[in-house]
C-alpha cells in the first residue's frame, strides 16, 4: 500500500465528518425559488437596504438628539417621510422594519407594507427580541426570540413580509468573546435562519462585533469576526440553511475607537475586511450587505466604496444595509416639524445616493 496513504486513512478513521453536512437538506419546500428571487434582488446592482427596524426604545435615543416626543404618531410620520420619498427606490430594493412600523399606515390608510410594494420595495421585519446577559459569563450576551418564531414570521408573511433579520451582538476586548458566547449566538443565527427559510422569508444573519467599542487593535477585531463568523457559516451549514436563499449582514473589520493608532489602522480596514469575508463566506451567499454600526454617514460610504474599488477576489455582492448611515442627516433636516418633510427626503435621497454609487464602486 502507498506508504502516504497511510496518515490520510488514519485521520479518516479517527476524526468523525458528521455526514449530514455534505448535502443540505432541502428545508423551504415551496418557497425555493421564492426566496432565491428575493435574496437576488435584494442584491440588485446600485441598492442596498434602509434599515428603519429602530426599536421603540432605540429610536427614542434618535428622537431624542433632535428633541421630537417618542410617540406612534412621530414615528409613524418620521417612517412615512422616508417611504414616501419620491425616487428612493432607485436606491433603496428594502427596508427593515420593527413589527409596530409593519402595520402601520400612511396618513390616508395605505398600508407601507403596500405604498413599498408599490414602488417595487422589499419589506423586512426585524425578528429578534434583543440581547441578554448569559449567565456566569460576564458581559457576553445572547439573542432572545426563538420562541413562537414560526408563526410570527407566518404572520408577518401574510402581512408582505418577504425577509428577516436577526442580530447578535459579540463584545471585543482582550478576553471577550468567550467560546460559549460564539457558540451560543453562532447557533441560535442559524435556528432562526432555518425557521425564516421554511416560512418564506429571506434571513439577514447579523453577527455584529462591537468592533468600534473599546480600544483593542484592528487585529484583535479581525480575530473575533473571524471566529465568529466562521461558527456562524458552520452551523449555517448543520442546520440546513440554503445559504443561496440568504443574506449575511457583517460588520466592517475596524480598530476600536480607544486604539491609541486608531487612524492609522483605518488604512488597514478594506485589506482586512476583505481577507475575513474571504476566508470566511462562501462563495454561495449571494450578498453581504454591511451594517454601519456607529460609523457616521461619510466614513460609511468610504469604506464601502473601497471595498467595491479593490481589485480582488469577491464573488458576493457587497452592499449596504444602514440604519444611521442613511438617516443621520434625514433627522437633522426633519426635526418632527411638518414644514422640514421636504428637506428630510431631500437628505435622505443624497444620502442614498452616495450609498448606492459606493455600491458601485463609483466614489
Amino acid at each position: 500500500r502507498d506508504p502516504s496513504l497511510q496518515n490520510t486513512h488514519h485521520y479518516q478513521h479517527t476524526h468523525h465528518f458528521p455526514q449530514h453536512t455534505m448535502v443540505a437538506q432541502n428545508i423551504y419546500g415551496k418557497f425555493g425559488d421564492e426566496l432565491k428571487a428575493t435574496a437576488n434582488a435584494m442584491v440588485a446592482p446600485g441598492k442596498g437596504l434602509l434599515a428603519a427596524d429602530e426599536s421603540t426604545s432605540t429610536i427614542g435615543k434618535r428622537f431624542d438628539t433632535i428633541q421630537v416626543e417618542n410617540v406612534e404618531s412621530n414615528r409613524q410620520a418620521y417612517r412615512q417621510l422616508l417611504f414616501t420619498t419620491d425616487g428612493f427606490e432607485k436606491y433603496i430594493s428594502g427596508v427593515i422594519m420593527y413589527e409596530e412600523t409593519l402595520f402601520q399606515k400612511t396618513d390616508d390608510g395605505k398600508n407601507f407594507t403596500d405604498l413599498l410594494k408599490s414602488k417595487g420595495v422589499l419589506c423586512g421585519i426585524k425578528l429578534d427580541k434583543g440581547p441578554v446577559l448569559i449567565p456566569g459569563d460576564g458581559k457576553n450576551t445572547v439573542t432572545q426570540g426563538l420562541d413562537g418564531l414560526a408563526e410570527r414570521c407566518a404572520k408577518y408573511y401574510a402581512q408582505g413580509a418577504r425577509f428577516a433579520k436577526w442580530r447578535a451582538v459579540i463584545e471585543v476586548s482582550d478576553k471577550d468573546p468567550s467560546d460559549l458566547a460564539i457558540t451560543l449566538s453562532a447557533q441560535t443565527l442559524a435556528r432562526y435562519a432555518a425557521i425564516c427559510q421554511t416560512q418564506g422569508l429571506v434571513p439577514i444573519v447579523e453577527p455584529e462585533t462591537m468592533v468600534l467599542v473599546g480600544k483593542h487593535s484592528i487585529e484583535r477585531s479581525l480575530e473575533v469576526t473571524t471566529r465568529i463568523l466562521n461558527a456562524t457559516f458552520y452551523e449555517l451549514n448543520r442546520q440546513n440553511v440554503s445559504l443561496e436563499r440568504m443574506i449575511l449582514k457583517p460588520n466592517f473589520v475596524l480598530p476600536g475607537r480607544e486604539c491609541p493608532s486608531f487612524n492609522k489602522c483605518f488604512e488597514q480596514v478594506t485589506d482586512l475586511t476583505l481577507a475575513c469575508l474571504q476566508r470566511t463566506v462562501p462563495p454561495a451567499v449571494p450578498g453581504i450587505m454591511f451594517l454601519s454600526g456607529g460609523l457616521s454617514e461619510k466614513e460609511s460610504v468610504d469604506i464601502l466604496n473601497n471595498l467595491n474599488k479593490a481589485n480582488t477576489k469577491k464573488p458576493w455582492k457587497l452592499s449596504y444595509s444602514y440604519g444611521r448611515a442613511l438617516q443621520t442627516s434625514t433627522l437633522e433636516a426633519w426635526r418632527g416639524k411638518k414644514e422640514n418633510i421636504e428637506a428630510g427626503q431631500k437628505a435622505f435621497m443624497k444620502q442614498a445616493e452616495m450609498c448606492s454609487k459606493a455600491e458601485q464602486g463609483k466614489l
